[in-house]
């Protein structure tokens, strides 16, 4: 078999001993539905689940965005400026090590916009990686040429732009792969808080409504659009990581 269609394969064969399991044991779909039942009530509540994977998928962009902008933004500031990354690392550190189910209550009560709330949530989370990830690419390049460059007096915005960056490439897409399933995460997180008062339509909150009426097919059908759209997110990325390095970087050559 060739090896590119082994994890195909694979998860086939998982998805039939799971629909074996389920029909030889004769598990009720309440306790554990057949993926033949999911896709069935996947297929039967498309229509009403696509709004709310919309506006989880809407969530998710906009964080990752957010953070992508910011996280590289400020690599580059603590780059240039060593004392910027003394001073304010830290801050970010706590960031990252702040459990997002223990302030999105905050954040829901003091911003009043639910949508924001949740962006910020989904925000929080993904940002560490690219700012980190991207700053440790700045500091990998050369030090032999980023001598040559001090030597020939190239300015801060020289140096960044025609050394550090693409020195950098190779860690953001590293980065941004990581950070694509952490902004997914994070609005998933930000919704079930918000979703346990009824107020927000996203995948998550779908998921909650379903788990207080025993709905579990509908329950795994949600969180299949989920996992769906992590790995699409993952691929896409990884897609854009081959086109951008696989020319020229050993990581992504084949």
């Amino acid at each position: 078999m060739n090896a590119r269609w082994l994890p195909a394969a694979t998860l086939i064969g998982l998805l039939v001993a799971w629909e074996i399991l389920v029909r030889v044991s004769h598990i009720p779909a309440y306790t554990l539905p057949a993926p033949s039942l999911i896709g069935q009530t996947l297929w039967h509540n498309l229509p009403s689940l696509i709004g709310s994977w919309w506006f989880t998928l809407k969530i998710t962009l906009g964080a990752l965005s957010l953070a992508c902008a910011g996280g590289v933004l400020i690599a580059a500031m603590f780059a240039l400026f060593p004392l910027l990354e003394i001073a304010f690392f830290p801050v970010a550190i706590i960031l990252q090590v702040t459990p997002v189910v223990a302030i999105a209550p905050l954040m829901l009560i003091y911003i009043g916009s639910t949508t924001v709330a949740l962006l910020l949530c989904a925000w929080l989370v993904a940002f560490f990686p690219i700012l980190s990830n991207t700053l440790q690419g700045l500091r990998a390049a050369d030090p032999n040429l980023k001598d040559l460059f001090r030597l020939y007096g190239a300015s801060r915005g020289q140096r960044l732009r025609l050394l550090l960056a693409p020195s950098a490439l190779p860690y953001f897409l590293a980065g941004l792969k990581i950070s694509g399933g952490l902004s997914l995460i994070g609005a998933v997180t930000g919704e079930m808080v918000a979703g346990a008062a009824g107020r927000e339509t996203g995948l998550a909150s779908r998921i909650l409504e379903a788990s207080f009426r025993t709905e579990t097919p509908k329950m795994f059908a949600a969180l299949t659009l989920l996992v769906i759209t992590g790995v699409l997110v993952f691929l896409t990325f990884n897609l854009l990581s081959r086109r951008l390095l696989g020319h020229w970087h050993p990581t992504e050559r084949s």
